[in-house]
Protein backbone atom coordinates (compact mmCIF):
# COMPACT_ATOMS: atom_id res chain seq x y z
CA UNK A 1 0.00 0.00 0.00
CA UNK A 2 1.47 3.34 -1.03
CA UNK A 3 2.32 5.94 1.59
CA UNK A 4 -0.07 8.88 1.98
CA UNK A 5 1.29 12.00 0.29
CA UNK A 6 0.91 15.62 1.35
CA UNK A 7 -1.66 16.09 -1.42
CA UNK A 8 -3.62 13.13 0.00
CA UNK A 9 -3.50 14.66 3.49
CA UNK A 10 -4.75 17.99 2.18
CA UNK A 11 -7.60 16.45 0.21
CA UNK A 12 -8.71 13.76 2.65
CA UNK A 13 -7.92 15.18 6.08
CA UNK A 14 -7.49 18.97 6.06
CA UNK A 15 -9.91 20.20 3.39
CA UNK A 16 -12.98 18.51 5.00
CA UNK A 17 -12.12 20.11 8.36
CA UNK A 18 -11.94 23.56 6.78
CA UNK A 19 -15.19 22.96 4.93
CA UNK A 20 -16.88 21.96 8.20
CA UNK A 21 -15.66 25.24 9.73
CA UNK A 22 -17.45 27.20 7.00
CA UNK A 23 -14.43 28.33 5.01
CA UNK A 24 -15.97 27.18 1.73
CA UNK A 25 -19.54 28.34 2.37
CA UNK A 26 -19.36 31.58 4.39
CA UNK A 27 -19.95 34.64 2.14
CA UNK A 28 -16.79 36.72 1.89
CA UNK A 29 -14.51 33.86 3.02
CA UNK A 30 -12.08 31.88 0.92
CA UNK A 31 -9.05 29.65 1.35
CA UNK A 32 -6.45 29.45 -1.37
CA UNK A 33 -2.90 28.45 -2.14
CA UNK A 34 -0.72 31.50 -2.71
CA UNK A 35 2.67 32.04 -4.31
CA UNK A 36 4.49 34.31 -1.86
CA UNK A 37 7.53 34.94 -4.03
CA UNK A 38 8.88 33.17 -7.14
CA UNK A 39 12.40 32.72 -5.76
CA UNK A 40 15.61 34.72 -5.67
CA UNK A 41 17.14 35.55 -9.07
CA UNK A 42 20.49 33.79 -9.28
CA UNK A 43 23.41 33.82 -11.72
CA UNK A 44 22.59 32.76 -15.25
CA UNK A 45 19.02 33.99 -14.93
CA UNK A 46 18.02 31.03 -12.77
CA UNK A 47 15.66 31.37 -9.83
CA UNK A 48 15.96 29.84 -6.43
CA UNK A 49 13.20 27.83 -4.78
CA UNK A 50 9.86 29.64 -4.66
CA UNK A 51 7.83 30.16 -1.49
CA UNK A 52 4.21 29.05 -1.63
CA UNK A 53 1.76 28.96 1.26
CA UNK A 54 -0.42 25.85 1.29
CA UNK A 55 -3.43 27.68 2.73
CA UNK A 56 -4.13 31.41 3.02
CA UNK A 57 -7.34 32.28 4.89
CA UNK A 58 -9.13 35.41 3.69
CA UNK A 59 -12.31 37.00 4.99
CA UNK A 60 -13.95 40.30 4.11
CA UNK A 61 -10.97 41.42 2.06
CA UNK A 62 -8.45 40.71 4.85
CA UNK A 63 -5.88 37.93 5.04
CA UNK A 64 -6.23 36.47 8.52
CA UNK A 65 -3.99 33.40 8.70
CA UNK A 66 -1.81 30.91 6.85
CA UNK A 67 -1.38 27.17 7.28
CA UNK A 68 1.31 24.75 6.19
CA UNK A 69 0.30 21.16 5.53
CA UNK A 70 2.52 18.11 5.96
CA UNK A 71 1.73 14.51 5.17
CA UNK A 72 0.25 12.40 7.94
CA UNK A 73 3.46 10.45 8.38
CA UNK A 74 5.37 13.41 9.86
CA UNK A 75 4.81 15.54 12.94
CA UNK A 76 2.01 18.09 12.85
CA UNK A 77 4.33 20.92 13.95
CA UNK A 78 6.98 20.37 11.26
CA UNK A 79 5.52 23.09 9.05
CA UNK A 80 5.41 25.72 11.80
CA UNK A 81 8.67 27.37 10.71
CA UNK A 82 7.29 27.94 7.21
CA UNK A 83 3.96 29.11 8.63
CA UNK A 84 5.72 31.75 10.73
CA UNK A 85 7.76 32.91 7.74
CA UNK A 86 4.71 33.28 5.51
CA UNK A 87 2.60 34.85 8.27
CA UNK A 88 5.31 37.47 8.72
CA UNK A 89 5.46 38.24 5.01
CA UNK A 90 1.68 38.43 4.65
CA UNK A 91 1.30 40.45 7.88
CA UNK A 92 -1.33 38.05 9.25
CA UNK A 93 -2.03 37.40 12.91
CA UNK A 94 -2.14 33.58 12.95
CA UNK A 95 -0.13 30.72 11.52
CA UNK A 96 -1.14 27.06 11.58
CA UNK A 97 0.63 23.78 10.89
CA UNK A 98 -1.09 20.43 10.49
CA UNK A 99 -0.63 16.88 9.24
CA UNK A 100 -4.39 16.35 9.24
CA UNK A 101 -4.20 14.57 12.60
CA UNK A 102 -2.70 17.18 14.92
CA UNK A 103 -3.06 20.95 14.66
CA UNK A 104 -0.73 23.69 15.96
CA UNK A 105 -1.29 27.45 16.09
CA UNK A 106 0.97 30.48 16.57
CA UNK A 107 -0.23 33.97 17.45
CA UNK A 108 2.28 36.28 15.72
CA UNK A 109 1.31 39.25 17.92
CA UNK A 110 1.32 37.55 21.31
CA UNK A 111 4.18 35.22 20.38
CA UNK A 112 2.24 32.27 21.83
CA UNK A 113 2.37 28.84 20.21
CA UNK A 114 0.14 25.90 21.16
CA UNK A 115 -1.59 22.75 19.97
CA UNK A 116 -5.29 23.21 19.29
CA UNK A 117 -8.22 20.81 19.14
CA UNK A 118 -10.89 20.68 16.47
CA UNK A 119 -13.18 22.17 15.34
CA UNK A 120 -11.03 24.59 13.38
CA UNK A 121 -11.91 28.32 13.88
CA UNK A 122 -14.67 29.64 11.63
CA UNK A 123 -14.16 32.83 9.57
CA UNK A 124 -16.11 34.89 12.12
CA UNK A 125 -14.25 33.39 15.07
CA UNK A 126 -10.88 34.17 13.54
CA UNK A 127 -12.03 37.67 12.55
CA UNK A 128 -13.25 38.42 16.08
CA UNK A 129 -10.00 37.21 17.61
CA UNK A 130 -8.04 39.61 15.42
CA UNK A 131 -10.42 42.57 15.46
CA UNK A 132 -11.78 42.56 18.99
CA UNK A 133 -13.18 46.09 18.62
CA UNK A 134 -15.89 46.80 16.06
CA UNK A 135 -15.12 49.40 13.40
CA UNK A 136 -17.87 50.21 10.92
CA UNK A 137 -15.47 51.57 8.28
CA UNK A 138 -13.38 48.40 8.39
CA UNK A 139 -16.59 46.45 7.88
CA UNK A 140 -17.70 48.69 5.01
CA UNK A 141 -14.31 48.42 3.29
CA UNK A 142 -14.46 44.64 3.74
CA UNK A 143 -17.82 44.53 2.00
CA UNK A 144 -16.26 46.06 -1.14
CA UNK A 145 -14.43 43.49 -3.23
CA UNK A 146 -11.15 44.26 -4.95
CA UNK A 147 -11.59 45.16 -8.61
CA UNK A 148 -9.80 42.35 -10.46
CA UNK A 149 -10.84 43.09 -14.04
CA UNK A 150 -12.72 39.83 -14.27
CA UNK A 151 -9.88 37.86 -12.71
CA UNK A 152 -7.09 39.48 -14.74
CA UNK A 153 -5.46 41.16 -11.74
CA UNK A 154 -4.47 39.73 -8.38
CA UNK A 155 -2.70 41.75 -5.69
CA UNK A 156 0.82 40.62 -4.83
CA UNK A 157 1.24 40.05 -1.12
CA UNK A 158 3.06 43.35 -0.52
CA UNK A 159 0.44 45.25 -2.52
CA UNK A 160 -2.30 43.66 -0.42
CA UNK A 161 -0.35 44.62 2.72
CA UNK A 162 -0.08 48.24 1.55
CA UNK A 163 -3.75 48.54 0.57
CA UNK A 164 -5.05 47.10 3.83
CA UNK A 165 -2.58 49.12 5.92
CA UNK A 166 -3.95 52.34 4.39
CA UNK A 167 -7.59 51.27 4.76
CA UNK A 168 -7.05 50.23 8.38
CA UNK A 169 -5.44 53.61 9.13
CA UNK A 170 -8.36 55.40 7.45
CA UNK A 171 -10.85 53.27 9.39
CA UNK A 172 -9.15 54.36 12.62
CA UNK A 173 -9.42 58.03 11.68
CA UNK A 174 -5.81 58.72 10.67
CA UNK A 175 -5.56 61.98 8.69
CA UNK A 176 -2.08 61.64 7.18
CA UNK A 177 -0.75 58.42 5.66
CA UNK A 178 2.48 57.92 3.71
CA UNK A 179 3.32 54.86 1.61
CA UNK A 180 6.90 54.45 0.39
CA UNK A 181 7.10 52.04 -2.54
CA UNK A 182 9.91 51.18 -4.93
CA UNK A 183 9.73 51.55 -8.69
CA UNK A 184 7.89 48.63 -10.28
CA UNK A 185 5.88 47.64 -7.23
CA UNK A 186 2.55 48.75 -8.72
CA UNK A 187 1.93 52.11 -7.05
CA UNK A 188 -0.85 53.04 -9.49
CA UNK A 189 -2.60 49.68 -8.95
CA UNK A 190 -2.39 50.19 -5.18
CA UNK A 191 -3.77 53.74 -5.47
CA UNK A 192 -6.58 52.47 -7.69
CA UNK A 193 -7.67 49.76 -5.23
CA UNK A 194 -7.60 52.19 -2.30
CA UNK A 195 -9.68 54.72 -4.24
CA UNK A 196 -12.03 51.93 -5.38
CA UNK A 197 -12.69 50.81 -1.81
CA UNK A 198 -13.15 54.37 -0.49
CA UNK A 199 -15.46 55.26 -3.39
CA UNK A 200 -17.75 52.25 -3.11
CA UNK A 201 -17.83 52.37 0.70
CA UNK A 202 -18.88 56.05 0.47
CA UNK A 203 -16.09 57.10 2.82
CA UNK A 204 -15.60 60.85 3.23
CA UNK A 205 -14.24 63.35 5.74
CA UNK A 206 -17.66 63.94 7.28
CA UNK A 207 -17.36 60.54 8.95
CA UNK A 208 -20.75 59.43 7.66
CA UNK A 209 -21.39 57.35 4.50
CA UNK A 210 -23.67 60.01 3.04
CA UNK A 211 -21.66 60.75 -0.11
CA UNK A 212 -18.76 59.43 -2.09
CA UNK A 213 -15.32 60.98 -1.58
CA UNK A 214 -13.43 63.20 -3.96
CA UNK A 215 -9.91 61.97 -4.66
CA UNK A 216 -7.07 63.91 -6.28
CA UNK A 217 -4.36 61.88 -8.04
CA UNK A 218 -1.27 64.01 -8.65
CA UNK A 219 1.73 63.14 -10.83
CA UNK A 220 4.76 65.14 -11.93
CA UNK A 221 4.34 64.55 -15.66
CA UNK A 222 1.36 64.65 -18.00
CA UNK A 223 2.12 61.20 -19.42
CA UNK A 224 1.94 59.70 -15.92
CA UNK A 225 -1.34 61.46 -15.14
CA UNK A 226 -2.76 60.21 -18.45
CA UNK A 227 -1.62 56.65 -17.71
CA UNK A 228 -3.23 56.76 -14.28
CA UNK A 229 -6.46 58.17 -15.74
CA UNK A 230 -6.62 55.22 -18.16
CA UNK A 231 -5.78 52.74 -15.37
CA UNK A 232 -8.86 53.87 -13.41
CA UNK A 233 -11.22 53.04 -16.30
CA UNK A 234 -13.16 50.49 -14.19
CA UNK A 235 -14.84 53.40 -12.39
CA UNK A 236 -18.32 54.27 -13.61
CA UNK A 237 -18.82 56.81 -16.37
CA UNK A 238 -18.58 60.37 -15.12
CA UNK A 239 -16.60 59.50 -11.99
CA UNK A 240 -13.23 60.52 -13.48
CA UNK A 241 -11.94 63.93 -14.58
CA UNK A 242 -8.60 64.85 -16.18
CA UNK A 243 -7.77 68.36 -14.93
CA UNK A 244 -5.64 70.54 -17.24
CA UNK A 245 -5.40 74.27 -18.08
CA UNK A 246 -7.78 73.96 -21.03
CA UNK A 247 -10.48 72.50 -18.79
CA UNK A 248 -9.91 75.26 -16.24
CA UNK A 249 -10.18 77.92 -18.95
CA UNK A 250 -13.55 76.53 -20.03
CA UNK A 251 -14.76 77.20 -16.47
CA UNK A 252 -13.42 80.77 -16.27
CA UNK A 253 -10.51 79.72 -14.09
CA UNK A 254 -12.53 77.43 -11.80
CA UNK A 255 -11.64 73.83 -11.10
CA UNK A 256 -14.01 71.10 -12.36
CA UNK A 257 -16.06 69.57 -9.55
CA UNK A 258 -18.47 67.27 -11.36
CA UNK A 259 -16.54 64.04 -10.72
CA UNK A 260 -15.16 61.94 -7.87
CA UNK A 261 -11.58 61.17 -8.93
CA UNK A 262 -9.46 63.96 -10.44
CA UNK A 263 -6.12 63.53 -12.22
CA UNK A 264 -3.62 66.32 -12.72
CA UNK A 265 0.03 67.33 -12.38
CA UNK A 266 1.61 69.48 -9.70
CA UNK A 267 2.26 72.36 -12.10
CA UNK A 268 -1.41 72.74 -12.96
CA UNK A 269 -2.36 72.84 -9.29
CA UNK A 270 0.31 75.41 -8.44
CA UNK A 271 -0.20 77.91 -11.28
CA UNK A 272 -2.90 80.15 -12.64
CA UNK A 273 -5.78 78.41 -14.34
CA UNK A 274 -4.95 80.45 -17.44
CA UNK A 275 -1.40 79.10 -17.62
CA UNK A 276 -0.35 76.92 -20.52
CA UNK A 277 1.71 73.88 -19.67
CA UNK A 278 3.50 71.11 -21.47
CA UNK A 279 6.59 68.95 -21.43
CA UNK A 280 9.83 69.75 -23.20
CA UNK A 281 11.93 67.15 -25.01
CA UNK A 282 13.42 65.98 -21.69
CA UNK A 283 10.00 65.38 -20.17
CA UNK A 284 10.33 68.30 -17.72
CA UNK A 285 7.23 70.36 -16.97
CA UNK A 286 7.18 73.88 -18.43
CA UNK A 287 4.64 76.60 -17.76
CA UNK A 288 4.23 80.31 -18.47
CA UNK A 289 1.99 80.99 -15.48
CA UNK A 290 3.08 82.48 -12.14
CA UNK A 291 2.93 80.22 -9.06
CA UNK A 292 -0.21 80.64 -6.97
CA UNK A 293 -1.95 78.73 -4.22
CA UNK A 294 -3.52 75.50 -5.48
CA UNK A 295 -7.22 75.92 -6.37
CA UNK A 296 -8.10 72.74 -4.45
CA UNK A 297 -6.14 70.78 -1.90
CA UNK A 298 -4.44 67.56 -2.86
CA UNK A 299 -5.53 64.31 -1.32
CA UNK A 300 -8.85 62.92 -0.13
CA UNK A 301 -11.64 65.46 0.11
Amino acid sequence: MSEETEADTRANRIDPVLAAAGWTTTPGARVRRELICPGRIMSGGRRGKSKTADYVFEYRGQKLAVMEAKKAGVGHSVGMGQAKDYAGRLKVRFGFSSNGIGWREVDMVAGAERDIALPFPTPDELWNRIFSEDNRWRDRFGDVSFETGGGKWEARYYQHNAINAVLEAVAKGRKRILLTLATGTGKTSIAFQIAWKLFHASWNLSGEPVRRPRVLFLADRNILADQAFNSFSAFEAGALSRVNPKEIKKRDGNMPKNASVFFSIFQTMMTSGAAEEGEDETGEIVSNGPPQLPPISAGLL
